[in-house]
């Protein structure tokens, strides 16, 4: 098996960006930052280590930074992607739990799955993540726990079978619809629980519950309709499938 690269995308992250990668680093040997256009200097944090630093020009948003990241760890023979966030909402030292899935079932889409601990989570983003799960689900046919974790492990068979369209939707529509994706491809979802964590004192986050889940409704409301509802998918999607 081929070795996984750590993708971590970072936008304005200058107080948690050089810690993230120096633990990111301890669990695997490649790391790749993509830096989306940031004004904070939180490149500048990064000097010295052995990452490979991506910049955008600009902010191209995080699913353009991600792809942008995933294609360099393809082409350098990467047979998995590690994605998580740079904020410090994930903790790189969950990887090696996500990666031992991965070994298991190499062909599995793992995911870290945070809503186990609701009181973690701040409600808004807790009902916002709920409402999302099910309609996911529902077009995916298979039971989804947290639609919305950045925290995956992605088989590179899988990413290489993405439809060209998928790499132009919107970051956090991109989450949501490759799951979707992976689903009608016969690719099971596995879900690893992590912690929930949400500093106080953290910046706020990219993610609008309101207009997001607006946006992932409206894809997998068009998902669904393409399908003629997909009804069968619903009945998987209850029964744990």
């Amino acid at each position: 098996m081929s070795w996984p690269v750590a993708v971590i995308p970072v936008f304005n992250e200058r107080p948690t960006a050089r810690d993230i990668a120096e633990r990111a680093l301890r669990q695997v040997a490649h790391v790749i930052m993509v830096d989306d256009g940031s004004t904070d200097g939180t490149a500048a944090t990064l000097e010295g280590l052995p990452v490979t630093l991506i910049r955008n020009p600009r902010n191209l948003g995080k699913a353009a930074s991600l792809w942008r990241g995933i294609a360099v760890a393809l082409a350098d023979g990467a047979g998995a992607v590690v994605t998580l966030d740079g904020d410090g909402q994930h903790r790189p030292e969950d990887i090696p739990r996500l990666l031992e899935v991965h070994r298991r079932d190499p062909a599995a889409l793992v995911i870290g799955a945070r809503l186990q601990n609701a009181a973690g989570i701040p409600a808004e983003r807790y009902y916002a993540n709920r409402f999302a799960n099910f309609w996911i689900a529902w077009a995916a046919g298979q039971r989804v726990e947290d639609s919305q974790s950045g925290f995956r492990v992605y088989p590179a068979r899988l990413l290489l079978g993405l439809p060209p369209q998928l790499r132009r939707a919107a970051s956090f529509v991109f989450e949501s619809e490759v799951l979707i994706e992976a689903g009608r491809r016969g690719t099971r979802l596995e879900w690893v629980p992590i912690p929930a964590i949400y500093e106080a004192q953290g910046r706020p986050s990219h993610f609008r519950p309101v207009l997001d889940v607006a946006l992932i409704t409206r894809m997998v409301a068009w998902k669904l309709l393409s399908r003629g509802l997909y009804l069968r998918g619903l009945v998987r999607s209850l029964r744990g499938a």
